[in-house]
């Protein structure tokens, strides 16, 4: 009986969990990070919109996916998604400069979203951004390898993460987008 009790109470918990692990001090709009260029971007601009984070690299097997990116980018940039690229060599895989990350993108994929400076996206010397994403969704949101995606709803908030492997023009991607757009 005992053990019945404790399995139903288990599965009932279980439908209650919540996504997120955090309270958010801070929610995506306190942050920034510096552009490819060296301007500021300001994530507070990007309030009222979706967000889709996903860590780049030039030398990646997942380096494809930028044309997938640029397909979503203009697609659903005027119904208010952004896409974020930050080029990273946490992995090993990136340029060492950003004019050369620049010029990669816009030369092989017509990149025409916004893209950050060469950034750690993981570890001790990971952007405030992927501590922000950890501390407030666990370690779902740590890039395990590059193109990982994180998808911040309109409140700023952790919507969900996806692998390396979930390309952008994903039915489970664009399902997902198109809910909380």
């Amino acid at each position: 009986m005992k053990k019945k009790f404790i399995l139903s109470l288990t599965i009932i918990m279980f439908f209650f969990k919540s996504t997120t692990l955090a309270s958010y001090e801070k929610t995506f709009f306190d942050l920034n990070i510096e552009g490819i260029s060296g301007e500021t971007i300001n994530f507070s601009d990007f309030k009222n919109n979706v967000v889709l984070i996903v860590n780049t690299a030039s030398y990646c097997g997942f380096t494809n996916q930028y044309e997938e990116l640029q397909v979503l980018w203009d697609k659903y940039n005027k119904k208010g998604l952004v896409i974020l690229a930050v080029p990273s060599n946490s992995f090993n895989q990136e340029k060492n400069k950003n004019s050369d990350v620049k010029e990669f993108c816009e030369v092989n994929f017509n990149i025409t979203f916004p893209l950050s400076t060469i950034t750690e996206v993981k570890g001790n010397n990971a952007h405030e951004l992927f501590k922000w994403a950890k501390t407030n969704h666990g370690n779902s949101a740590v890039p395990k390898w590059n193109f990982h995606k994180i998808l911040i709803n309109k409140e700023g908030k952790i919507e969900d993460t996806f692998s390396s492997f979930t390309k952008p023009l994903s039915k489970k991607m664009i399902n997902k987008i198109e809910s909380i757009l």
